[in-house]
């Protein structure tokens, strides 16, 4: 791992895909990196940039693998529940109609949780709730609203019932729920913020990047929260000073926008 040559490599992502990754964590980085390099066969970063531009099934896997497409329905049930209650006692009463942006979607179970979660409790949305991901191909399969059972372990039977339909062995989202949702491509570290949120979600992500950018988001996604707004993020994502960021907390792992 020594041998290779990462400032070349990052520098090509950066010029032919796109993708900051001086953003990320580089111990953490380089380890995933080396692992999928040597699984194209390549031996040095070179060689992989060069088959990563020519084999569209070998950059697929490389920007799926770095860009870390864990998710499920529901992740940490229990976090999801109180955010459900927050957006029907603190978001609801106090706005006619939210705004909701779930960042870095991955393959779409996380802003169709909250699809489920707004068609239940009738909340009703200033637009679509947007979701985003650095990634095009994952966007696209978010899109197309499919999923495998164990995606759906945090979902109740009767939500299941209600809320999917089971074809060939996939779950695929009702139309109904998959209507709300509107998908484009954003970068956290390069693209600039939508303001006028009511909530956003995003988990499971900043644990990736270094803290210096880190805080720049967790800054802009502020400036992003209208006063009153709501900032849920992941399990492992405690904001120690959120008054930094005119936050404050409100529950488990979700912030308040204050002024």
């Amino acid at each position: 791992m020594a041998t290779l040559n990462f400032d070349f490599f990052y520098e090509w992502v950066l010029s032919n895909l796109n993708i900051n990754l001086d953003a990320y964590k580089e111990k953490q980085l380089q380890r995933r990196i080396g692992t999928i390099m040597k699984q194209s066969g390549s031996t040095t970063l070179e060689e992989y940039a060069k088959i990563i531009s020519t084999d569209e099934a070998i950059k697929k896997q490389f920007l799926d693998y770095i860009t870390i497409n864990v998710t499920e329905f529901f992740r940490n049930k229990d976090l999801f529940e109180n955010f459900e209650l927050m957006l029907n006692t603190h978001l609801s009463p106090r706005f006619k109609e939210l705004k909701i942006w779930s960042a870095a979607c991955s393959i779409g179970a996380e802003p169709y949780s909250l699809g489920m979660i707004i068609q239940k409790n009738d909340i009703k949305l200033q637009q679509k709730i947007i979701a985003t991901d650095i990634d095009r191909t994952i966007l696209d399969r978010a899109a197309k609203g499919y999923y495998r059972e164990n995606e759906l372990k945090n979902v109740s039977l009767t939500d299941k019932a209600t809320y999917f339909e089971l074809k060939d062995g996939y779950y695929y989202i009702q139309e109904s729920v998959k209507r709300k949702i509107q998908f484009k491509q954003h970068d956290l570290v390069q693209d600039r913020y939508e303001k006028g949120f009511h909530a956003i979600v995003c988990r499971n992500v900043t644990i990736y990047f270094k803290s210096d950018v880190k805080d720049e988001i967790y800054k802009k996604m502020s400036e992003s929260l209208v006063t009153g707004g709501l900032l849920f993020t992941g399990a492992t994502e405690t904001i120690y000073q959120p008054e930094k960021y005119n936050l404050r907390k409100v529950a488990s792992f979700i912030y308040e926008k204050i002024e």
